[in-house]
């Protein structure tokens, strides 16, 4: 068996474990919301399964005279998907920590849709959210178990630091934007209104959009690897569920909902992803 195909096994058998164990705590709490701060936490162990399947591939009695092999990229990415993966789930577990009992309204959502079959599609639900670990985390495999010479600097190659400064810029801008929403509903004045101050003047997703961008830097982190151009289905992935399915559709429908209008002509003035200036009233038809 190739490292390649270890390393995607073994991520498999965990995400199975991972979701399995998450479905029935979420079935006992009545709280199936709990599955994103799983999911997000979840990318620390899997950069580390990489890491390890890596450096026993490259270091062990095995590796057929690896001396030349550069561990600092793969080091690299594995501490940013620490950082990043500790900041998005301690994020998301003081959300839904600050609102238990009462579920997510996209996971009640779900479950009164679903019926009678809501405990065995959420299964099935949730396991797709660890496939969809796995594909993200392909960048952490090509980056471990292929990590180039390291031409450039600090031992990381080219493609290695812009994808560094991208991944910088994205989980920054991420920040801002939660901390400009929180502050803003922390204004009992603002209740009801929507947020238009800051990033979200320019975007009406400005943290979807930042979090994209922290993908395309591990893409870009991975283009020196032989099989680097493989990374990019991960930002690709995470753009087409951002922008199609759970991201912007769900939060826009539930936000037109309980803000109407308001929130309509927000939609007509300001982008939905990709931060630009806003439109003029003068340019909104009524």
């Amino acid at each position: 068996m190739t490292p390649y195909l270890m390393a995607i096994g073994l991520s498999l058998a965990f995400v199975i474990v991972e979701m399995s164990a998450t479905w029935m705590v979420a079935g006992r709490l009545r709280n199936y919301g709990i599955v994103d701060v799983v999911w997000s936490f979840g990318f620390l162990p899997l950069a580390l399964l990489h890491l390890a399947v890596g450096t026993l591939w490259r270091v062990g009695p095995s590796s057929g005279g690896t001396a030349a092999w550069n561990p600092v990229p793969a080091l690299f990415i594995t501490a940013l998907v620490g950082l990043w993966s500790l900041r998005l789930g301690l994020h998301l577990y003081r959300r839904v920590a600050a609102h238990h009992p009462v579920e997510d309204v996209r996971y009640a959502a779900l479950r009164e849709e679903w019926g009678q079959e809501a405990a065995r599609k959420m299964y099935r639900f949730y396991l797709l959210q660890g496939l969809i670990q796995v594909v993200l985390a392909l960048p952490f495999v090509w980056v471990s178990l292929d990590s180039g010479t390291g031409r450039g600097v600090g031992g990381l190659g080219w493609t290695g630091v812009a994808g560094l400064v991208l991944w910088a810029i994205g989980i920054g801008g991420e920040s801002v934007a939660d901390r400009q929403l929180a502050r803003f509903r922390g204004d009992p004045s603002r209740r009801g209104q929507v947020c238009q101050e800051g990033l979200w003047r320019w975007s009406r997703h400005p943290n979807y959009f930042f979090e994209w961008l922290v993908w395309v830097g591990y893409a870009v982190f991975a283009g020196e690897s032989s099989l680097g151009g493989f990374a990019w289905l991960s930002p690709l992935l995470m753009y087409h569920f951002l922008v199609n399915v759970t991201g912007i559709p769900m939060t826009e429908a539930l936000s037109v909902k309980s803000k109407g209008d308001a929130y309509r002509r927000y939609q007509r003035t300001t982008s939905a992803f990709f931060p630009r200036p806003p439109r003029s009233d003068s340019e909104v038809k009524p």
